[in-house]
């Protein structure tokens, strides 16, 4: 950690929680949170042990009951609008609720249930236009939300695929910039892929490494899609997205251009310190997780499935524009990983955006100022895309 302590944190001395809390406060511009509730949230944590997930699933779940019942309220009164903004929250809450308890009981996907459905339900009251859609994916298919462009300059506008990382889904995902990048007139096709959100809970989807199989099935899908330009397809990922974007880029050459929102290298080095350092160290989500979305009984056998998680080698053949962002005190996966993944690249258009503790964004995937790391990307592809 950095020895000023100069970042935010909720509960003070708790990594974890506090990267969460910081996670749904930096959603609010796009609709995610608001500070209020969250206080409520925070009230009902004060005092309790920092590892007492089941106190922090009781607190979020119980405010966001309360977000929801005010969201059919609304809706039962004809008032749309205050309902989607409402259903959006709820979902966030849910969502951040049971992100903590892997494997994943009968109250938490009880409460993933819910929060899919109050994504629904703003779907279809929100005046944003969006698609849930099924991407034909291998013997099933990878759940998604097709965000329509607005401003845009054409009947065919530009897409990027949105995939998700280690402990995010497709509807935080949505929280976290796709009102604004849509504004560009840019279409989104929000993910859950292999090992996330509803792919991995209620299908079967355990975490793989080649995840281009996912990127170019959604590349498929989108070809037929007649409001689509199939030539401006990009694609971003977070966090441990950090990996799948640049893999799926540097392996579909149809992919137009690529963010890594957060660098990921040797991701296997990375969980091998992790687990040697018996998860004494900032973590987003407790050590177990891993072993969950890889679908493995020990950690040993975590590892043996990570070892070919490593991009070396692999983007090397990338030759689309690439954009790397990285938070120069992220605790999560050094600068020195960003760095090794800019120099490696074997695009000729690359650049490594980092953000610095003065002008905020040093956390990790910038969840302490997303605002302005969302119009860094969301410029980068209006450049790339549209104005190209």
């Amino acid at each position: 950690m950095p020895k000023d302590n100069s970042y935010f944190m909720y509960f003070p001395g708790n990594y974890r929680w506090s990267a969460a809390f910081i996670n749904m406060l930096g959603s609010a511009p796009y609709g995610g949170s608001d500070i209020g509730e969250l206080h409520k949230i925070g009230q009902l944590l004060k005092d309790k042990a920092p590892e007492d997930d089941d106190a922090w699933f009781d607190a979020c779940v119980k405010v966001a009951d309360g977000v929801r019942a005010h969201a059919e309220k609304f809706e039962g009164g004809g008032h749309r609008f205050s309902a989607a903004h409402a259903y959006l929250r709820a979902c966030n809450y849910y969502q951040m609720a049971e992100r903590f308890r892997t494997p994943k009981d009968d109250k938490a996907l009880a409460a993933y249930r819910t929060a899919v459905q109050c994504f629904h339900h703003h779907a279809k009251l929100t005046d944003v236009k969006i698609e849930i859609v099924e991407v034909p994916f291998e013997k099933g298919s990878l759940p998604g939300y097709f965000v329509h462009a607005q401003n845009a300059r054409s009947k065919r506008a530009p897409c990027v695929v949105f995939f998700d990382g280690l402990d995010v889904t497709k509807e935080i995902q949505f929280m976290r910039g796709v009102p604004d990048l849509i504004k560009r007139g840019i279409s989104v096709l929000v993910m859950d892929g292999p090992g996330t959100g509803e792919a991995i809970r209620f299908r079967g989807n355990y975490l793989r490494h080649d995840y281009e199989a996912a990127g170019s099935a959604c590349i498929d899908f989108l070809e037929k899609r007649e409001d689509v330009d199939a030539k401006k397809i990009g694609v971003v990922a977070i966090s441990l997205g950090g990996y799948y974007a640049p893999r799926c880029a540097s392996m579909e050459p149809r992919f137009a251009a690529c963010v890594a929102w957060g660098a990921i290298w040797d991701y296997y080095a990375t969980w091998k310190k992790r687990i040697d350092a018996k998860f004494k160290m900032s973590l987003s989500v407790p050590g177990h997780h891993i072993m969950w979305i890889l679908g493995v009984d020990t950690l040993e056998d975590a590892l043996k499935k990570l070892e070919p998680f490593r991009l070396d080698g692999v983007v090397q053949k990338m030759r689309c524009p690439f954009l790397i962002v990285h938070g120069a005190e992220d605790e999560q996966v050094p600068l020195a990983d960003a760095e090794a993944l800019y120099k490696a690249s074997g695009s000729k258009d690359k650049t490594l955006r980092v953000f610095t503790a003065e002008e905020g964004g040093a956390q990790h995937c910038q969840r302490d100022y997303l605002t302005l790391v969302v119009a860094t990307m969301w410029d980068w592809f209006e450049e790339k895309l549209v104005r190209a």
